[in-house]
This record gives C-alpha cells, sequence and structure tokens, in this order.
C-alpha cells in the first residue's frame, strides 16, 4: 500500500513538472515577440536598403565650339577654312566628311563651291581645293578661319590683300605643300594634308591657337522636344541644272547627303556625309563681271528653312559678326549637336522656288 502512494506520487510530479516547462515556454515565446518586432523596426542594420538616387550625367568638361560634341581635352586650335571643289569631275571629295560646318553656295555658273570647316578632326586628305571668292573669305572670318585655297578671283585678291587674311594658296605651293592627284585632270585635282596645312601657317608664321565662340547647341531635353512640319526628305535645286538632296534617318538622328542622285561619300574612306543639321537660307545674288563672278550679299538677313531631326522650322537667319544664324521671333535658336551644312540660294527663285520637302519616307532619286 505504501509503495502504491509512491509511486502515484512520483508520477504526480512528474506531470507538474512537465505542465511547468510548457508555461515557460509559452511565456518564452511571447516575450520574446515584441522584442524581436522592435529589433526589425528601429535597428537601422535590419532595415531594408533604400535605392539609391540616380546620380544626372554631369556635362562634358570640354565640347568642340563647332559641333557641341564632347573633345577629350581643352580646345585651343584655330580653325581651317578649305575651298572644296564640287564640279562633278571632282566628285567623290576627300575629307569633307569630317568638316564641323559646311557653307555651300554658287560659283560660276549652276555649279556650287564649299567652305569646309574643320576643327574637331584633321583629315589626311582635303580636295579637290579651288579658288577663292570674296563671300566664302567674309564667312571664314566668322571663325577666325585660318583660309585655304588655289586660285582667287580678282575680287578675292583684293579683299585677302587689303584685310591680310591668314591664308595658304596652292598656286605658289604646288608641288611642294599641294599636290596634284593622277587621277583626275586640272583644276580638278589639286589636294593638301592637313599636316601640309600646318606647315604652311608656320611657314608663313600664322597663328594656330584660337578661343573660338561655340556656335548655339540645344540640350538633350530642346532636342527631343523639336516640332514642326514632317521633312524626312529635302531637295535644293540650283537653277535647274544642279541639285542635292538630304533624307533624314531616324535611327541616328541624322541626314545623308545626295549630289545629282550620288550619295556624298569620302573618296578614301566610302564614309558617307552625314548630318545633324541642314539650314537653306535665302539670299540676293548678283553678276559682277563677265565671266560672270557673283557677289552674294550675306549681311542682310532674309527667309531660312531649318531641317533638325525630321523636321522643318521655317525662319529667318541673321548674320551675326560673320556667322549665319537661324532666327526666329527675334531669338537666335540652337543646333543639334553634331556637323552642320547651310546652303545659300538666290532669292529668285528663293525657298519655294528652290526646296522641295518631302514628309514620308522617300528615297534619294
Amino acid at each position: 500500500m505504501k509503495r502504491g502512494w509512491t509511486v502515484s506520487f512520483i508520477i504526480l510530479l512528474l506531470l507538474v513538472g512537465l505542465i511547468g516547462c510548457k508555461s515557460s515556454d509559452v511565456s518564452k515565446s511571447a516575450n520574446q515577440q515584441p522584442e524581436q518586432k522592435q529589433t526589425a523596426e528601429n535597428d537601422p542594420e535590419q532595415k531594408a536598403p533604400e535605392p539609391k538616387k540616380e546620380e544626372e550625367p554631369k556635362p562634358p568638361e570640354h565640347i568642340y565650339p563647332l559641333t557641341g560634341l564632347p573633345a577629350e581635352h581643352e580646345v585651343t586650335n584655330r580653325p581651317v577654312g578649305v575651298m572644296i571643289n564640287n564640279f562633278s569631275l571632282a566628285r567623290p571629295q576627300s575629307g569633307v566628311y569630317q568638316a564641323d560646318l559646311v557653307y555651300e553656295a554658287l560659283a560660276e555658273g549652276a555649279i556650287t563651291r564649299f567652305l569646309a570647316i574643320f576643327q574637331s578632326h584633321q583629315p589626311k586628305v582635303i580636295g579637290p581645293v579651288r579658288s577663292a571668292r570674296p563671300y566664302y573669305i567674309r564667312l571664314s572670318n566668322g571663325y577666325d578661319a585660318f583660309y585655304v585655297h588655289f586660285g582667287w578671283s580678282p575680287q578675292a585678291r583684293a579683299l585677302i590683300e587689303s584685310s591680310g587674311k591668314d591664308n595658304l594658296n596652292g598656286i605658289y605651293y604646288d608641288g611642294t605643300l599641294f599636290y596634284r592627284a593622277d587621277f583626275r585632270k586640272a583644276p580638278h585635282n589639286a589636294y593638301i594634308s592637313y599636316k601640309n596645312i600646318l606647315k604652311g601657317a608656320e611657314k608663313k608664321g600664322y597663328n594656330m591657337k584660337a578661343d573660338i565662340k561655340p556656335l548655339p547647341f540645344l540640350t538633350e531635353e530642346e532636342v527631343n522636344a523639336l516640332s514642326g512640319e514632317k521633312a524626312k526628305a529635302v531637295k535644293i535645286n540650283y537653277l535647274d541644272r544642279y541639285s542635292v538632296r538630304y533624307v533624314y534617318q531616324p535611327d541616328t538622328g541624322k541626314y545623308i547627303r545626295y549630289s545629282d542622285g550620288e550619295q556624298s561619300k569620302d573618296l578614301e574612306t566610302k564614309t558617307p556625309v552625314t548630318l545633324s543639321n541642314v539650314m537653306v537660307v535665302s539670299a540676293p545674288h548678283r553678276f559682277i563681271d563677265s565671266y560672270p563672278r557673283r557677289e552674294i550679299n550675306l549681311k542682310d538677313g532674309g527667309e531660312a528653312w531649318l531641317f533638325q531631326q525630321g523636321v522643318v522650322q521655317k525662319v529667318k537667319w541673321k548674320n551675326v559678326d560673320g556667322r549665319i544664324y537661324p532666327v526666329k521671333d527675334g531669338k537666335i535658336l540652337g543646333f543639334v549637336p553634331g556637323r552642320t551644312w547651310i546652303n545659300i540660294v538666290p532669292t529668285d527663285p528663293g525657298l519655294s522656288g528652290s526646296v522641295t520637302i518631302s514628309g514620308g519616307d522617300q528615297d534619294a532619286n
């Protein structure tokens, strides 16, 4: 009897111990939960990391003044303006695709000539080089450009000599700094390298360092906001004998150039001429001699059409210190960063009689 009571007492103690352990565990768990919650909410080390804010890209420290594109170093080299032949027997030309800015205007007859201004690139071959005219000289002055030509009209010679314009004339350096290509006939075969241009400047004691005022350029947001009439293809007709065509490429945001139906490409590299800006300006032309040579009034301003990003703005143009700028509501407009081509056409027949715009996708024929 005593033994049975002892066994029952031991069993009772074991049951009480088990119940106490469970109660202790439950109490411990209940006490820990608020502590864990508090830790998760208040301990900075336990918080989820906040997303990092994207830093806005910094503007480039240096840009090329005539393209608005980034430069690796400070740009101090003086621009070079070269007269380029555009007669049919002189095409395709060399080095023009690397020009920052090109002015195209009539010389004699219905054939145009280019003033190609180089600063951001220094082509190994440039040409064919042709003779000077007064209006090209004045345009080059707007950029303090070292002027390179092969020959000159009487009026251009008088202007260069009276003004002391820094220039390099191939007549005096034929076969030395300039060379003749054997695959073309004179006067369409005179070429020069950028290296020899610098040699010529050094020989004549010209300073080839300059601080050039930048052209006005649009920001990325302003480029994206450009609007106007669609202009996927632009054809410029010079006196019904010569035509230029620009075709917009939406994938690159640039216009490619055609001359008399042939795509404008570099002779040596086959690189096409591509442009971020195409501007057509109307200016008064008049004959000044029996040759017949022309004079073009580039002082007084007039009508202009500006082609960018596949649209056209019909604006005015204004000469500011020798440079031709697009103007709207009295304000100078900005260019899209990149290369620019400016075509000058006579006021007779003017822009409406010289330029045809196609809004849809068109070929270059």
